[in-house]
Formats: C-alpha cells, structure tokens, sequence
C-alpha cells in the first residue's frame, strides 16, 4: 500500500535547516552540510541532471527513495523561501531552475493561490491553498501505487504528523553539529506519534534511519 513519508536530512542535534535562513542561505549557517553525503552520491547528481558521483550505499538509498515515491509535498519557503504575494517572490519559479529534480508532479502549500506551473523534465508544481489534508489528497491521486513524500520543511512534517497522516520517517543523520535553527521534531505536542525503526543503513558520512509510524499505539 502507498505511504505517506517524511524524508529529511538533520544534524545530531536535532535540526534540519541552520540559523538565519535567507535567499542566498536557503537552509541557513552551514545547513548545506546536512547533505552532502548527498551531493556525492551518483543516484543525486544524476537526479539533477549532472554525471559521476560515488555508487555507494547512500546512491542506492537515494536511488530507492525516487523508484518509490510518485509525488512530493511541500511548504512555500521549501519551495521558494518567499512569502506573501507571488509577484513579490523573487524565486517564484523555484529554487531549481527550468528543470527541477523531482520528475513528478509537486504541491505547494500556499496561502496565495496561482496556476500551476510546469516546468522540464517532468515536474508540475501545483499551489494549495485548501490545507494540509487537500494537498495530500490530490497527491495521492497523482501518485497512484507510488508513495507520497514529504518533502520539508520542518513546519510541514510536524503538521502532518500531529494529524496523525505519516506513515513512515526516514532521517538522514548527518555527523555534523548546527548549533540552532530549525528542529524538525518540535510543536508535536502531547500525543507525540510513536515510532517503531524498522531500518538502519550507515556509512562513513551519514546514517539512514527508517521509522514505522505506530498508529493507534496511543489511547
């Protein structure tokens, strides 16, 4: 059965994205470090339409997370770093540039609503301003038997998983320290999900941990 995924990479202490964000430091302070275990990896860079890299365990994780997902979900600052009206946003397009890495269709969370916007190579960008749960659902109509990730920030997981609407978690710890930003797991509340692991792959530069949502596990 299609899943419903939060899919992030996050520094030991907790976060995914550094201090002071900005246009030019989309994840802030040395955010950029989170992934580059990433950026090495052939299944990335080939992703983004670049040759080379290192076909080792962290690719094939890579590799897996594209073949399994049909469609992604995000907020606008994932997506653009903006806010308020669209003909304000220098980044309306996106941060990746005629020919985005994702290959299928995409949607954003907005509160300004556009029309949708194609781009090459096979990503739709497509802007809702319904909710969390409206979103998911046309994502999932768009994914068929794929499964549906989510693609950040932080805000997003942490309302998706407090509507109790996460299937599985897969973190990417990183061996690197941010020191403040943004902590992915944060503002859960009290009926915190409950997480089963259910996979562990390490390798020199980082380790991927995979987590079962555990549904109904609280009363």
């Amino acid at each position: 059965m299609p899943k419903v995924i939060v899919d992030l990479s996050m520094s030991l202490d907790g976060f995914v994205a550094g201090p002071n964000q900005t246009l030019d430091e989309p994840l802030g302070e040395h955010g950029e470090d989170l992934h580059e275990w990433a950026f090495a990896a052939a299944s990335w860079r080939e992703s983004h339409g670049h040759s080379g890299g290192e076909d080792n365990a962290d690719s094939k994780v890579i590799e897996e997370s594209v073949a399994r997902t049909g469609a992604f979900v995000m907020g606008r600052r994932m997506f653009s770093g903006g806010e308020g009206l669209w003909e304000n946003d220098p980044k309306a397009t996106g941060w990746w540039g005629d020919e985005p890495p994702f290959h299928v269709p995409v949607f954003v969370l907005t509160q300004h609503a556009r029309e949708p916007l194609n781009m090459q190579g096979g990503t739709t960008f497509t802007f809702v301003t319904e909710g969390i749960e409206a979103a998911l659902e046309q994502a999932r109509n768009a994914a068929g038997e794929k499964d549906v990730t989510l693609a950040g920030g932080a805000s997003i997981a942490q309302q998706y998983l407090k509507a109790g609407l996460v299937d599985e978690v897969q973190i990417h710890v990183a061996p690197v320290f941010l020191g403040g930003g943004v902590r992915l797991f944060e503002s859960l509340g009290d009926d915190r999900p409950e997480l089963e692991l259910s996979r562990v792959v390490d390798s020199p530069t980082v380790t991927h941990l995979r987590y079962q949502v555990q549904k109904g596990a609280r009363t």
